[in-house]
């Protein structure tokens, strides 16, 4: 039965705790956006208004030769600036690319009492969540987005525990195996400029905790006024996304940055075969560069064309990780700009809230 869209109520409950998704209140016919989804004016994305970021991807496989410095300096020279890069031959095979997206779109193309038995309140698992926006409970607008999350702690929790519709588990598995060793190269490079070595017996610290989503943009009848996701930087170590042929990506370019379009907006553009990566919280100003490395805020657009997915790994230290600035940092700065913390402290507060840009950075700063 479709949700009557004057009644605030009534609606929250169709897309959130019946599991409706936004997906659902599209295929129910509307012809107009929904008031809950109705942006502030500053918070809408005007595509009109976005320039194409004009970045060159860069090519990993270029590591193992003789422009191995070059290019290590190209990745640390984007995570001092901009916090995006996009990365191509980068291991990751691009059929499995291929086969990521359309099992997203089969995925969300289920019937809503499929999708729904994962909902954070019924969920067999701890490690599967189907929901939609980001914290609709405390979300002055909502986020016009649906996602199915899964966790990894193990390959054998994994392959128990993730949802097996749709071959979710399947592909979504061999992305995470896949793309680890892309992901221990570039962390090579960005602690080798800190003058940290990373080894087996400290990579847990960094991404001992990962996640794959699989996030679904339905079409839109007025995507200037609402937002696939607000403002906001990625609470954990690196972010791998894989964007599919519509894109929407947009990311904040710092004041930090000497170009003309500094505090713009400019939208990351699809590549074939390539991957996005930007620079997470814990590595940002954070938390273990001391502010050298800066996570990036951005945030995407929705489109009245195409429904659209995107498939992110969130890499993150394991919740009861200690995180603080490294010492050798500290010593080469002569201050600490973020105080120590439980990586699980920052976790709760970062979900406690909803999307505002890098306000979540305030929770380790010290004044």
């Amino acid at each position: 039965m479709a949700p009557s869209l004057d009644d605030e109520s009534s609606l929250f409950n169709f897309v959130v705790r019946d599991g409706n998704g936004v997906k659902g209140i599209v295929d129910s016919g509307i012809s107009k956006v929904p008031r809950p989804y109705i942006q502030p004016p500053a918070e809408q994305i005007n595509k009109k208004n976005a320039s194409k970021c004009e970045i060159p991807p860069i090519d990993l496989s270029k590591l193992d030769g003789p422009e191995h410095d070059e290019v290590a300096n190209q990745i640390v020279r984007a995570a001092e600036t901009l916090g995006f890069f996009q990365v191509v031959n980068h291991g990751v095979p691009i059929q499995l690319l291929d086969s990521l997206k359309q099992t997203a779109h089969n995925f969300f193309g289920l019937p809503a009492e499929r999708k729904a038995v994962y909902r954070k309140e019924v969920s067999p698992s701890p490690l599967v969540k189907y929901g939609t926006s980001f914290v609709p409970e405390k979300e002055k607008a909502l986020e016009w987005k649906d996602y199915i999350s899964m966790g990894y702690t193990n390959e054998n929790e994994a392959l128990q525990q993730w949802p097996m519709e749709c071959r979710c588990r399947d592909v979504a598995l061999q992305y995470l195996k896949t793309s680890h060793e892309m992901v221990k190269k570039l962390l090579d490079v960005l602690m080798a400029n800190l003058g940290v070595e990373l080894d087996d017996s400290n990579i847990d610290a960094f991404i001992g905790k990962k996640m794959v989503n699989m996030n679904f943009y339905p079409t839109c009848p007025n995507p200037e006024l609402t937002v696939g996701v607000g403002r906001h930087s990625d609470m954990g170590t690196l972010t791998i996304l894989l964007q599919d042929g519509i894109g929407g990506l947009h990311v904040k370019v710092p004041e930090i940055i000497d170009m003309e379009k500094k505090e713009e907006w400019v939208e990351i553009p699809r590549i074939p075969g390539a991957l996005v990566i930007n620079i997470g919280d814990m590595l940002q100003f954070q938390i273990w560069s001391n502010g050298r490395y800066k996570s990036a805020e951005h945030r995407v657009r929705t489109t009245s064309t195409k429904s659209r997915v995107s498939i992110p790994i969130f890499t993150s230290p394991r919740a009861t990780q200690k995180v603080a600035p490294l010492p050798q940092v500290i010593e080469k700065d002569g201050i600490s700009h973020y105080r120590e913390f439980l990586f699980s402290d920052y976790m709760n507060s970062f979900f406690g809230n909803a999307h505002d840009g890098k306000k979540s950075l305030d929770f380790a700063k010290i004044n």
